[in-house]
């Protein structure tokens, strides 16, 4: 990849891939591409799979869903959003969701960049296609690292709705 002053274009197999939590993200344009101004990545989840709640300082987040479904709560507002749906999370505001039906793909876009670096810092490189193996989330690590990349955690997951 480029610095993005001349444009770019990424392959399908181009992006910097990281299993991260129990997830698969690869950034497809980050801070280096679009002058700091935001960045996108597509990631998939399994069902089930749901961060602790938790606020960005520095950055707006947004999904916009592929395949699979999530529930998201959002300050105290709960939405649910499948194929073709979009959910915007704004700075500052306490927000978690889980996997309600997946896998779940989707592309996730944060504004401003910054977001790949937290994504980096706690993710690794895949071992192979698909997903990681589930495991439980070292949280002193999440928290430590999170508060250096503006997310702070707020809260427990969200569980998985009933029925």
């Amino acid at each position: 990849m480029d610095d993005g002053s001349r444009g770019c274009v990424l392959g399908r197999e181009d992006g910097e891939a990281s299993w991260f939590l129990d997830t698969r993200m690869t950034v497809e344009a980050g801070a280096v591409q679009t002058r700091g101004a935001w960045a996108l990545l597509e990631w998939s989840a399994p069902r089930g799979f749901g961060p602790p709640r938790h606020v960005h300082t520095a950055e707006d987040e947004a999904f916009y869903v592929l395949e699979g479904e999530l529930v998201a709560e959002c300050g105290e507002r709960r939405m649910t959003a499948g194929p073709g749906d979009f959910v915007f999370l704004p700075c500052g505001v306490p927000h978690v969701f889980v996997v309600s039906a997946g896998p779940l793909r989707a592309l996730q876009l944060t504004s401003p960049a910054g977001f790949e670096d937290f994504v980096a810092e706690i993710g690794r490189p895949p071992t192979g296609p698909g997903l990681p193996e589930p495991s439980a989330p070292d949280v002193p690590r999440l928290v430590e690292v999170g508060s250096r990349h503006g997310a702070g955690i707020v809260g427990p997951p969200l569980p998985l709705p009933e029925g």
